[in-house]
């Protein structure tokens, strides 16, 4: 029971259309299949790992968090504006190339970037020990280390199965966009990391 709930909590959890879906949408078109995907399946390994250690160590990590959240809103927001302001220069590029571009030889930028887009992100944290007390409060996770491994890699996996679907289906269609439309939405995508960016930096003054 607990494992079809972690699988389904996994798989929602990465729909909506946040800053790493936004640049694995992004690299899917840029790149290809396998570089979109191999940057969602490293969002869905942080998520294993994020979800463990708020399960076995809810009142420490939620302390942790508490001490360092103003550094870590001003890393993530730097680090998501920078990200907007490439994928708003690439909105403005009239070359059509990019539309066909295939990539030949794999780069592991993706799964760094995404790396890099988690770790300062404190959302993400409180997302997964909000889980945690949940799962917790109704008895499936913490009555032994095997079921909290289990239910943390079962969030793991519906998170990688969301971006399996997301990313083979961009790296399928984009193909048939025209350029003019393959460069509004790489400007969407930059105009949502530019949110989220002020979004995370404003959190710091202002509670929303």
């Amino acid at each position: 029971m607990y494992v079809l709930i972690g699988i389904l909590i996994g798989f929602v959890a990465a729909i909506p259309l946040g800053p790493v879906n936004v640049y694995v949408i992004s690299q899917a078109m840029k790149r290809d299949f396998l570089h979109g995907f191999m940057a969602g399946l490293t969002a869905a390994v942080l998520d294993f790992i994020y979800c463990l250690v708020a399960v076995l160590g809810l009142t420490q990590v939620t302390a942790l968090m508490k001490r360092w959240l103003v550094v870590l809103k001003i890393v993530a927001a730097l680090f998501l504006l920078l990200i907007a302001v490439r994928l708003f220069l690439q909105s403005r590029e009239k070359k059509k190339a990019v539309l066909t571009k295939e990539t030949t030889t794999f780069t592991a930028r993706p799964m760094l970037a995404v790396l890099a887009l988690y770790i300062p992100n404190p959302s993400i944290y409180f997302f997964w020990i909000g889980v945690a007390a949940w799962v917790a409060s109704h008895g499936w996770v913490g009555y032994s280390t095997l079921t909290d491994i289990v239910f943390a890699l079962s969030c793991g996996t519906g998170g990688a199965l969301w971006y399996l679907i997301l990313t083979r289906y961009v790296s399928k269609y984009h193909h048939q966009f025209s350029a003019k439309t393959f460069r509004t939405i790489f400007l969407v995508l930059a105009i949502i990391l530019f949110a989220s960016a002020a979004y995370t930096f404003l959190s710091i003054f202002v509670h929303f």
